[in-house]
């Protein structure tokens, strides 16, 4: 049901915070030609002496919204059809997209991945074939795409970077897209029964080295991206050191991941959640609420009072995941909920917290009145606010006047417009920023 409170109606004039506009200023690298390096790196491996002519390969794709996915796809496709391979692409993503072999190449030509961006067949199934059982966690089915598994090799692609949900020196990577992606929905739902039991790192480990050295695992592309979304870094990892490099790859990604730049915020304004922007629509390193589906609530920073999200992107497709870690909404994210989307994605990562739906309102107006009310803060004008468009775009805040002190000793940080009143329209909508 949707919230009908009117903060006007007690007669008292809703009082807002005053925003001023900051950047935090970056210093992470980025890779000035993708193409050219990655080229470079597979020339160096000698593909040549390991692909015989007219052997079929299978190159994954993720659900993520990697910024340079088709580009990587694109040269590896070249590069193994130069030494005379068969190149195709695999969805290697769960069970999102629906859990459908449709909706997940649906999902693939929303993030631009499609046979004319990357010039090879892109062949989707959720058939999965047993190729082997991991001893650890009592025996583990180790489940794998029947398309990959039938290709004389494969080709792991994917971005190391934080797991929204679990902790360890290897997260989310080449490893688990061996696991979870190519699990598909079967695989994802084994492996995720599995993690709430056991270390999430041990079984993606054990897993996912068994696979490398059984499924004729080629090689992995492995890319880091930067804090402004752009690639830092793509390496070509041998198969048997996938482990070891994640785990080095993963102290670096962390170093480039942007943050909030603040220890307590009382209330977090999100413009947009949503799959291509995080797993798990807002991104929890950024939220400081990483463990929190999963009920293991670790102590991070910052620590944010109240969350607020504003609108669900497209690329969505009405899959919310993670609204349940905002504590208000705009009615308009739960309006556009495919529940059956979501529910399956939540169900199958057993995290059926992420989709609690939080209190929402019809407007801006009124969601921030409520919010604001719940804070603690007897002026809203003493209230610490941030506003960004998503948990992925941190280069430019808006925060209110009670963070300008922390704002204006911090070097990072710098002003690029001094604070104003928060512009919203006749019907209690805000701007734009």
């Amino acid at each position: 049901m949707t919230g009908r409170h009117d903060p006007g109606r007690s007669g008292v004039p809703l009082e807002l915070p005053r925003l001023a506009r900051v950047r935090q200023l970056y210093r992470s690298p980025e890779l000035a030609d993708v193409a050219a390096e990655l080229r470079r790196q597979l020339r160096g491996l000698g593909l040549g002496a390991r692909v015989r002519p007219g052997e079929s390969v299978a190159i994954t794709a993720g659900s993520r919204g990697i910024r340079d996915i088709a580009l990587v796809i694109r040269v590896l496709a070249e590069e193994l059809a130069r030494c005379g391979g068969r190149p195709f692409v695999v969805p290697a993503m769960g069970s999102h997209g629906g859990a459908t072999a449709e909706g997940q190449l649906r999902l693939l030509a929303d993030l631009g991945v499609t046979e004319a961006s990357v010039g090879v067949p892109i062949r989707s199934s959720m058939e999965t074939v047993q190729v082997d059982t991991a001893a650890i966690a009592g025996g583990v089915p180790i489940w794998f795409d029947r398309l990959a598994a039938r290709a004389d090799h494969v080709v792991v692609v994917n971005r190391v970077k934080a797991h929204t949900d679990f902790t360890g020196p290897i997260q989310s990577g080449l490893l688990k897209m061996m696991l979870i992606g190519l699990g598909k929905h079967r695989g994802a739902t084994v492996y995720h029964r599995a993690f709430a039991r056991h270390s999430f790192d041990q079984i993606v480990a054990e897993v996912g080295q068994r696979i490398a050295s059984g499924r004729r695992i080629l090689c992995g592309v492995a890319i880091v991206e930067n804090h402004r979304h752009g690639t830092a870094l793509v390496e070509v990892v041998e198969a048997t050191g996938f482990a070891a490099r994640e785990a080095e790859l993963m102290r670096l990604a962390e170093q480039w991941t942007p943050r909030l730049p603040f220890e307590s915020i009382d209330l977090l304004i999100v413009d947009r959640m949503g799959k291509d922007i995080s797993g798990s629509g807002m991104d929890t390193n950024v939220l400081g609420r990483k463990g929190w589906a999963t009920g293991e609530f670790l102590e991070q920073r910052p620590r944010i009072s109240r969350v607020y999200v504003r609108d669900l992107t497209e690329f969505s497709r009405g899959n919310a995941v993670g609204i349940g870690m905002a504590d208000f909404a705009h009615s308009r994210v739960i309006d556009k909920i495919d529940f059956q989307a979501m529910y399956t994605n939540v169900v199958t990562s057993g995290t059926p917290r992420g989709a609690s739906v939080p209190p929402h309102f019809p407007s801006d107006k009124e969601a921030l009145a409520a919010a604001l009310s719940t804070v603690g803060a007897l002026d809203p004008h003493e209230a610490a606010v941030v506003r960004v468009r998503s948990t992925l775009d941190l280069e430019e805040l808006l925060v209110s006047e009670a963070l300008l002190a922390r704002v204006r000793s911090n070097p990072e940080l710098e002003v690029l417009e001094e604070a104003r009143d928060m512009a919203m329209s006749e019907k209690g909508e805000l701007a734009e920023f």
